[in-house]
């Protein structure tokens, strides 16, 4: 045999031997915790539809329960269950929610994000301050936030359903109404130190009939954290709990696509 064909063969048998023993590349597999950060004035018992979805799909899920008394303690709650994690998660903030995970979400379990009609500052910014420059129906109605002589913050309960949540049943609205969480009004001013969409991928939910936050609004934060933008129609500030379908396969949909 010329020498030629010798080596030829003998370096096509080194290839082989090579890509045989080389593993395979493995598709990366879906995320499966995933952390879900409720905004002001309620708790965490409304992302319950999202969570039974979720649950019901193979994921775990947590649910921080935001005391709202200053902005550090909501990082800080936030933060605490993140810190109990053993895998990557996907960290989801809903109104308030998202600025709590705009500064909790540089945590290095967090794979991803997804704000849910939610604020997306800037470092050195805050959630108010962008949201004067699109004013929402809330900004312009009228006596619609309540301050106690504490500082603390609730919507006037006979406005609650028409504002945040004109798309729930009666009954669960005006419960919900009832049982506000009220909130430190410095949670809305404090300023960013750091702002997670920045180094992190994110996917996001406008809701095109939200009156708490404008829905300009949402949309300038998102496009500028360059997230994936779902616009969900004919559905307010409630959304998280009135459409859970459609938010579950948004969160999904950043489960699958985030890599750790």
């Amino acid at each position: 045999m010329p020498r030629a064909a010798i080596l030829r063969r003998r370096w096509s048998l080194v290839v082989l031997s090579c890509l045989a023993a080389a593993p395979m590349p493995r598709a990366t597999a879906p995320l499966t915790c995933v952390v879900l950060v409720h905004g002001a004035w309620v708790d965490g018992s409304g992302w319950k539809p999202v969570s039974d979805i979720l649950t019901k799909n193979g994921y775990d899920v947590h649910i921080v329960q935001i005391p709202e008394t200053s902005f550090h303690d909501d990082v800080a709650a936030t933060t605490r269950v993140l810190d109990l994690q053993t895998r990557p998660c996907i960290l989801v903030g809903h109104s308030y929610g998202g600025s709590v995970i705009t500064e909790a979400g540089v945590h290095p379990r967090v794979a991803g994000l997804v704000y849910v009609a939610a604020a997306a500052p800037s470092v050195g910014h805050f959630e108010v301050e962008d949201e004067d420059r699109h004013p929402s129906v809330l900004a312009m109605t009228k006596g619609a936030v309540v301050t106690t002589p504490d500082g603390f913050t609730f919507l006037e309960p006979s406005l609650f359903s028409t504002l945040f949540a004109p798309d729930l049943p009666p009954d669960r609205a005006a419960f919900a109404a009832r049982s506000q969480v009220l909130a430190s009004a410095k949670v809305f001013r404090t300023p960013m130190t750091v702002a997670a969409w920045q180094t992190k991928p994110s996917w996001a939910i406008v809701a095109a009939a939200d009156k708490i936050i404008n829905p300009d609004t949402e949309r300038m934060w998102y496009t500028r954290a360059r997230s994936r933008i779902t616009t969900i129609p004919g559905v307010g500030h409630d959304v998280y709990e009135a459409r859970p379908r459609e938010v579950a396969a948004v969160i999904e949909d950043a489960a699958r696509h985030a890599v750790p």
